[in-house]
């Protein structure tokens, strides 16, 4: 059974590229619309979650993740957090059985808590060397128990990646904040504000769609609400530490850098992180405040995941035979072919549509490219009888 209906109709806002359509991943996809009470999760669940990290870690900080912290009721997925013993926190956690690799997009719809702890949406290889993170919120404005305005925190999304040396341990991401200095924005942040017109909003007042699309090793797009909000685009900006070296990681001299190149387990997770329960005083939960459980809760309306598949039937022949002339070009460029052509589109290499002419002059196929810079595109071209013919094509 394909579980779609949540999303229907919410497009996936980046493009699957050219000639390829999204197909839905049933098997990491999941609207949550059954019941999986905490004690007795049940095969509908345990079919796609393990209800626990990924290994035997049992968690971070003041962090004891616990099995019957998480479920499924009410047509979502609720992660809680509570007091165990007198300072540590059971909190739920949960991991994919299935993996995901690139090219993928993964998205959820989601309501943070409201409260100081880390809530996150993450995929992590099995070695934990790779990472990528495209929801990790802290829903708090207010810590009443510190006394702190947390309002910095609760205004901002952290979506990054991270890459690692396990031994001895390093981690390296990047850290751009949404201001770099007043006035200068950086282009691509690591922790993202959103205006109303009001201000900034508190993430943990609403729902809201987070996603991914995980391109190649070195390309990231980072998506909130459908609307791109950062992306990392070539190997300096996935690894410029050198850390995902195959030989000798983290030599600078020698490299042999993979980017994001591992497959990787879909998590979700409730932390007490250590970075902010050890500041003085610690930046954690009272007992007060843990005895407001909807405080306390994660609650993800529904998770989907999807790959760019082809659809288009592309025709040999005719991609062979169909001449492109001269390509180089600078600002026009001529097709030869003795197919009877029906449309041309140019794309630029992430999928994006930049130019289409319906019903070509079969009498000379002169396209003009003033508009276009200069770069590297793919040129499609279809015939009357649906041939599809794909080529690669550089304006000077």
């Amino acid at each position: 059974m394909v579980f779609s209906q949540d999303w229907s109709g919410i497009p996936v806002p980046h493009s699957a590229g050219v000639g390829k359509e999204w197909q839905l991943q049933d098997n990491v996809s999941d609207d949550f619309n059954y019941n999986a009470p905490a004690a007795n999760k049940g095969a509908t669940f345990l079919n796609k979650w393990d209800d626990w990290y990924h290994n035997a870690w049992s968690g971070p900080g003041l962090t004891t993740w616990a099995r019957n912290h998480s479920l499924v009721e009410g047509g979502e997925l609720k992660l809680i957090a509570s007091r165990y013993l007198t300072n540590r926190v059971n909190a739920g956690v949960m991991h994919s059985n299935n993996k995901v690799v690139y090219p993928v997009y993964v998205e959820i719809r989601a309501k943070i808590m409201n409260s100081v702890l880390a809530n996150g949406a993450w995929m992590l290889s099995t070695d934990d060397t790779q990472e990528i993170d495209f929801m990790e919120g802290y829903g708090a404005t207010w810590s009443g128990s510190q006394s702190s305005d947390q309002s910095w925190f609760a205004q901002r999304m952290h979506m990054s990646h991270h890459v690692f040396i396990r031994d001895p341990f390093q981690d390296w991401q990047p850290n751009e904040f949404d201001n770099v200095s007043p006035g200068n924005p950086s282009p691509n942040p690591t922790w993202i504000t959103r205006n109303d017109g009001m201000g900034n909003i508190n993430w943990k007042d609403d729902y809201h769609r987070y996603g991914v699309y995980w391109q190649d090793p070195t390309h990231l797009y980072y998506y909130i609400d459908g609307v791109l909000v950062a992306e990392r685009e070539g190997m300096d900006q996935i690894d410029p530490v050198y850390y995902t070296n195959t030989v000798n990681p983290g030599d600078t001299s020698n490299d042999t850098r993979t980017g994001l190149n591992k497959s990787m387990d879909i998590l979700f997770s409730v932390e007490d992180q250590d970075w902010r329960s050890n500041m003085v005083p610690a930046l954690t939960p009272t007992n007060t405040e843990f005895a407001n459980t909807d405080d306390h809760t994660l609650r993800v309306d529904w998770i989907r995941v999807y790959k760019p598949e082809n659809t288009a039937s592309v025709d040999d022949w005719f991609t062979n035979n169909l001449k492109v002339f001269p390509n180089p070009f600078n600002d026009v460029v001529r097709l030869v072919t003795d197919v009877q052509l029906n449309k041309v589109s140019i794309y630029r290499i992430d999928g994006t549509e930049l130019f289409s002419s319906e019903e070509i002059d079969t009498s000379g196929n002169v396209i003009s490219t003033k508009n276009l810079s200069s770069g590297i595109y793919i040129l499609k071209v279809e015939s009357n009888e649906g041939r599809l013919a794909f080529k690669k094509i550089i304006k000077n």
